[in-house]
């Protein structure tokens, strides 16, 4: 399923529970996709960018653990909201520690569910958000020449356009005409934002280059 739309994605073995969230969230004009078991779910193509999950913990083969193990190991951003009748502590706070942004008892209030699931919402789109702006970084990144990219890690290491112009053998001048096209392809209005960026790319520093004679 490929949609743009947020969707609240409902997995409970209990038909009747399932039901009655499928109904009330509904109502709620959220849109919702309901599975009687983890493996029912998992069979899903779930692409969406805004969603959550509604999870019992207690289900019969794979468990709700399970499932947001799955979720974990294959990189699917899907915010959990457990529930269960049968909760317990230690179970909760692995679920949490795991990433879950709740856990109910059943019987839960309706304002309590609708709440978490908007936490959980937000969630996403933050998260959808960064991955975004990560791709659109690593793209431009993409676009630099193998000196230019030399250039961004000296630039953004502190380096002086003379220290740089040293390290790699080269004019100072061929150096600034490089910093200046790593700016513009990296949309980088300073050097502060440049560095932020790298940050987020996990770049290593430079490995200064040690000329003959030196």
């Amino acid at each position: 399923m490929i949609t743009d739309r947020p969707t609240v994605f409902v997995v409970d073995d209990d038909n009747s529970v399932r039901k009655g969230l499928d109904r009330l969230l509904k109502l709620r004009g959220y849109r919702v996709e309901s599975f009687a078991s983890a493996e029912e779910f998992l069979q899903e193509d779930i692409n969406v960018q805004v969603a959550c999950l509604v999870l019992d913990v207690n289900l019969p083969g794979l468990n709700g653990l399970d499932v947001q193990n799955f979720l974990m190991q294959h990189g699917i951003l899907l915010p959990i909201v457990f529930i269960t009748g049968h909760g317990d502590i230690p179970t909760a706070v692995r679920a949490v520690k795991s990433g879950a942004i709740s856990f109910l008892t059943k019987p839960f209030g309706e304002t309590e569910l609708v709440t978490e699931i908007e936490n959980a919402f937000a969630i996403c789109r933050n998260e959808f958000q960064q991955r975004s702006e990560l791709a659109d970084i690593q793209h431009r990144y993409a676009t630099l020449t193998e000196r230019e990219s030399e250039i961004l890690a000296f630039v953004v290491s502190g380096k002086l356009n003379k220290q740089t112009a040293y390290e790699l053998g080269i004019v100072e001048n061929t150096v600034k005409v490089h910093r200046r096209r790593v700016m513009r392809k990296m949309h980088a209005e300073s050097v502060a934002e440049l560095v932020l960026m790298t940050q987020k790319l996990n770049l290593v520093g430079p490995q200064p280059r040690v000329q003959a004679g030196r």
